[in-house]
């Protein structure tokens, strides 16, 4: 496989923003996304006990650092791993990324590597830490360390190729962060039933403590009124950080319209899934998506029109908004 074929295995969704950039811009985003899928296999690889998840996820550190050989992650991955696990594809796939990101000017190379040892990491520690969200605090740490960071990770990205987003970089890093916690709090409530069932649930205990729940009892039908109180915590959270996501791509300059559909596509997306998903008691049941018809949508009117900053404020509102 190509890079470009890995990654529409990885992800159809994330591969009709990359695919959008520039150049360049491109490839390496390609690259550190791919990277991050490799943490994220062996972060939530459901075959391993955490100690040894730990000890892979630090030997992808010093693969990364170039003090191991890349084989010595591979060979611990089974030939017979499930193939319709994304993850565990690209995984398989680990010498040809690492090839690829070595082939990257310099610079970009050390962005790339810098932050996915640090996102990395993260996933270690939260991994060895265990499935025990105390309050939101703790939630946006573990947010940060999986996709927080992944936000200063393209900004700087973007900042290395344009010099009107470079000026500014400094002004608009902490949006970075807002936009990767609010990508992944959207993620956390889609996926909540398919969380639980591997044993972690994100909503913090604070929240549940507050409506008298338990983990258990949360998915409990006969406590679904309750439980909507918990999403509507949640919901309302992933909107103030959508919000910030928001200011950030319209920070953007309009003329790097690439670069601008390549946030825009992931931010309607994840805007639409939360309308989605709004007091929406199915989400304890099943993953919360947006259709196809959605995505079409959002991408041919975002690429007509995303350029423009008053029709971005219109547009995030018209999919914030499910109609009856």
């Amino acid at each position: 496989m190509n890079m470009k074929e890995l990654l529409r295995a990885a992800s159809r969704t994330f591969a009709l923003g990359i695919e959008r950039l520039p150049g360049i811009l491109c490839e390496a985003t390609t690259v550190a996304y791919l990277l991050l899928r490799v943490s994220d296999y062996l972060e939530d690889n459901e075959d391993m006990d955490a100690d040894a998840k730990v000890a892979l996820l630090n030997l992808w550190v010093n693969i990364l650092r170039g003090e191991e050989k890349v084989e010595a992650l591979t060979a611990t991955i089974p030939v017979d791993a499930d193939p319709s696990n994304p993850d565990a594809i690209v995984a398989r796939h680990a010498r040809e990324i690492i090839s690829e990101l070595r082939s990257l000017p310099d610079a970009v190379q050390e962005i790339i590597v810098r932050h996915v040892i640090y996102s990395t990491q993260g996933m270690a520690r939260w991994t060895k830490k265990g499935p025990n969200v105390a309050d939101e605090i703790e939630l946006d740490d573990y947010m940060f360390e999986v996709a927080g960071r992944v936000g200063y990770l393209i900004t700087q990205l973007f900042a290395w190729y344009s010099f009107a987003i470079r000026r500014k970089e400094n002004e608009i890093m902490p949006l970075a962060r807002e936009f990767g916690l609010g990508l992944q709090t959207v993620n956390v409530i889609r996926g909540l039933r398919e969380d639980y069932e591997r044993g972690w649930v994100y909503i913090p205990n604070k929240y549940l403590s507050d409506l008298g729940l338990s983990k258990e009892q949360l998915f409990d039908a006969a406590n679904r009124e309750r439980a909507l109180k918990a999403l509507d915590m949640l919901t309302d959270k992933a909107e103030r950080h959508l919000s910030g996501a928001l200011k950030y791509v319209k920070s953007l300059p309009w003329w790097q319209h690439g670069i601008r559909l390549g946030c825009i596509f992931p931010l309607m997306f994840a805007i639409r899934t939360l309308a989605v998903c709004r007091r929406n008691a199915q989400v304890f049941e099943s993953e919360a998506k947006i259709t196809r018809d959605d995505v079409k949508k959002i991408v041919l009117d975002s690429t007509l029109w995303g350029w423009s900053n008053l029709w971005l404020d219109r547009y995030y509102r018209e999919l914030n908004i499910i109609k009856p």
